[in-house]
């Protein structure tokens, strides 16, 4: 049985892939630590594991075929904690002899991002978190072509959905539901890409099954959905069954909340984000595994409100 080991199986999008390989009949390991190995999704073993430590992560990812970096620590976090942990997930990687999978993000474009992103785009470290994101694909890139170490990135927009909350659509966009308040980041007639999670997963899924015919290092685009904030609200609108009143987010008081809180601090930097119109091609992944199945914006986010119980009137669903 082919065997996938999630690093970050407790968060959002670890547990959303898991979800999706167990669905797909893989054998599906979870590193997690202390009280998360209880809430992993079912069908997934349990590795206790830390991915700091390098020879824990070795020992926990032996025998697997692909190892899915689902990695994230926190904001304020990322600059002592990214790149030690991706040189040991390379190491795992290359000691197994398993593909490595990574979720990407936009961050990479920097403040040159644009509609229609293609894979081939200019990286620009407009950011800290840009040039953190650069580093660390380009030591996959640099593992992949010295030592064989096989790197599939696979890149998409805001994620949300799944059965793990604190997306931008909980913490924010529907944070106010049931005061019928929909809250946007930015500008309502600006594009932004978002990433379902449960499709997102089936991509992962899709690519792990064609890694083979694959090169050492391969990056993909998923499309996912762009949205507007005005289509970004007809959909909830839709999927609440009622009309909600508009609201934006607060970015001048939350710059001077960053003076005192360095995780607001982070989350302002990355403000751009809501003032750039942007959208991911995602041709090339289409080319390559086929067409995926993409779940209607509004039956999605109807989903991630029962799922997240944001609503009164939509009972948690996933258990």
């Amino acid at each position: 049985m082919r065997t996938v080991v999630v690093l970050g199986a407790a968060g959002r999008v670890g547990e959303a892939a898991a979800r999706e390989f167990v669905a797909a009949g893989w054998r599906v390991k979870g590193l997690a630590r202390n009280a998360k190995a209880a809430s992993l999704a079912p069908g997934v073993e349990v590795v206790q594991g830390d991915a700091t430590d390098r020879a824990a992560l070795i020992e926990a990812c032996k025998g697997a075929d692909v190892i899915l970096n689902a990695l994230n620590p926190l904001y304020t976090e990322w600059a002592e904690k990214v790149l030690p942990m991706a040189e040991n997930v390379i190491a795992a990687a290359e000691a197994s002899g398993a593909t490595h999978m990574l979720p990407g993000n936009v961050y990479n474009f920097g403040y040159g991002l644009g509609v229609g992103t293609t894979e081939t785009a200019p990286e620009v470290p407009s950011t800290e978190k840009a040039e953190i994101r650069i580093g660390m694909e380009d030591l996959f890139r640099r593992k992949a072509q010295e030592r064989g170490v096989q790197t599939i990135v696979l890149r998409a927009g805001d994620f949300f959905g799944g059965a793990r909350p604190e997306s931008w659509l909980d913490l924010i966009i529907l944070s106010k539901l049931r005061k019928n308040v929909f809250t946007w980041g930015g500008p309502m007639d600006i594009p932004h890409a978002f990433a379902y999670l449960p499709d997102l997963g089936k991509a992962f899924v899709a690519l792990a099954e064609k890694r083979e015919s694959l090169g050492a290092f391969e990056r993909f685009h998923f499309a996912g959905h762009t949205l507007t904030g005005h289509q970004m609200k007809a959909a909830a609108e839709t999927a609440s069954g009622r009309k909600l009143a508009s609201k934006r987010v607060p970015w001048i008081a939350l710059r001077a909340a960053a003076l005192f809180s360095p995780m607001m601090r982070e989350v302002v930097k990355m403000s751009y984000l809501w003032h750039t119109p942007h959208s991911l091609n995602g041709d090339r992944l289409e080319r390559t595994v086929g067409k995926l199945p993409a779940t209607d914006p509004v039956d999605a986010i109807r989903q991630a409100i029962a799922d997240l119980n944001l609503d009164d009137s939509h009972p948690t669903a996933v258990t």
